[in-house]
């Protein structure tokens, strides 16, 4: 079956799904926009798409991506949550209850803006990998995905999920096909830098994940555009909850460790790290230093494929 054939018959499943007012998760990465835009097709102005600003979004994240929703045609709503994140998350270190806590507040928000727009139906971006790695049956849970495990028992929403049978590679070709600006941008997981921020997640700490994130997207992406490495799949930086003794000119500094991760894959079920050339990772391990200058002192650099590691660290 071709790509805009499955397109077709993923606008008809959603318009005889909805007959009511629906939400939508926007987050500006793949998955939630080509649910969003095909949702658009079927309901129009049915759907309201709410994009929520958790505290743990990239650098310059929401502006770029509202612009891009907005340009799209959907009628999105920006809502502010990060104190309501942080708060929840407060002394909670462990990846799979950052994740069952990031997803119940997320539909808590929705419920929130369920009472003012009266919706009945919450549409979801999942795709396949989402629910198989987030086990049930005789599947182990590798990592609950805040869309999946995440969601409370007490939902008061009809969960709709027009991607649910799709991977990665498929959901980038409809992309492709409805012109959607991120079709390429490369993943990031729903709860953010949330799980690359390994341990306590306070501000200061998710803030140095996101400028070493910044730092590395933006390096890797000037040295693609150089030709002096193919662009990975997937790449970013984690914070982890290392202490080293380090130097700052002549002023020692117990600092905590970044580490960078780079990965081809097709459809994110597997991945091989990618090799970056040396010079590439000196000069980003250089400039994250410098710019981060006494909370981290060592960067270091993941050289594990999927399987046994995962692409995040959490």
């Amino acid at each position: 079956m071709d790509t805009q054939m499955l397109i077709n018959e993923a606008v008809e499943a959603l318009t005889s799904q909805i007959d009511d007012t629906a939400i939508i998760a926007c987050s500006g990465g793949i998955d939630s926009t080509v649910a969003a835009v095909l949702a658009n097709r079927a309901v129009g102005a049915m759907l309201h798409c709410v994009y929520v600003d958790t505290g743990f979004m990239r650098k310059g994240e929401t502006e770029e991506v509202t612009e891009m929703l907005s340009d799209l045609g959907l009628n999105i709503k920006v809502v502010d949550a990060s104190d309501r994140f942080f708060k929840h998350l407060d002394g909670v270190t462990d990846p799979e209850d950052k994740r069952k806590v990031i997803g119940e507040q997320f539909i808590r928000v929705f419920e929130e803006e369920q009472t003012i727009i009266g919706a009945k139906y919450l549409v979801q971006g999942t795709i396949a990998p989402d629910w198989i790695e987030s086990g049930g049956g005789n599947r182990d849970t590798i990592k609950s995905h805040h869309n999946v495990g995440g969601l409370p028992e007490d939902i008061d929403l009809v969960v709709v999920e027009p991607l649910r049978e799709f991977y990665k590679d498929e959901v980038r070709a409809m992309a492709r096909i409805l012109e959607i600006p991120s079709s390429e941008r490369q993943p990031f997981p729903g709860p953010g830098l949330a799980v690359r921020v390994l341990g306590d997640l306070t501000r200061d700490r998710v803030a140095t994940c996101r400028e070493a994130c910044h730092i590395v997207e933006e390096n890797l992406l000037a040295a693609a555009a150089d030709g002096k490495c193919d662009i990975p799949w997937q790449y970013f930086a984690a914070l982890l909850p290392v202490r080293s003794v380090g130097v700052h000119g002549d002023t020692r500094v117990h600092g905590e460790t970044i580490v960078v991760r780079a990965v081809h894959s097709l459809d994110g079920m597997s991945a091989h790290y990618s090799p970056i050339p040396h010079d590439i990772l000196a000069d980003i391990s250089t400039k994250i230093t410098n710019a981060l200058k006494g909370s981290v002192n060592r960067v270091v650099y993941d050289i594990t494929h999927k399987p046994p590691g995962t692409i995040e660290w959490e």
